[in-house]
């Protein structure tokens, strides 16, 4: 490894993520993931389903 990656790599390692990001980032795998297999499913369409088991947790 070139000493600029380990220096990249040390870096990343004390990066906190909050939980919008986390959340933002679960919806873009999601996302990619399912739009791989099926090329009608949208962004939108992943919000929507993500938003609607957020309300299911809360209640």
């Amino acid at each position: 490894m070139t000493r600029n990656f380990e220096a990249l790599l040390e870096a990343a390692k004390k990066v906190q993520t909050t939980p919008e990001h986390r959340e933002e980032q679960r919806r873009s795998f999601a996302y990619g993931n399912t739009a791989y297999e099926n090329s009608n499913i949208t962004r939108e369409m992943v919000n929507r389903q993500a938003d609607a088991m957020a309300s299911e947790r809360n209640d």
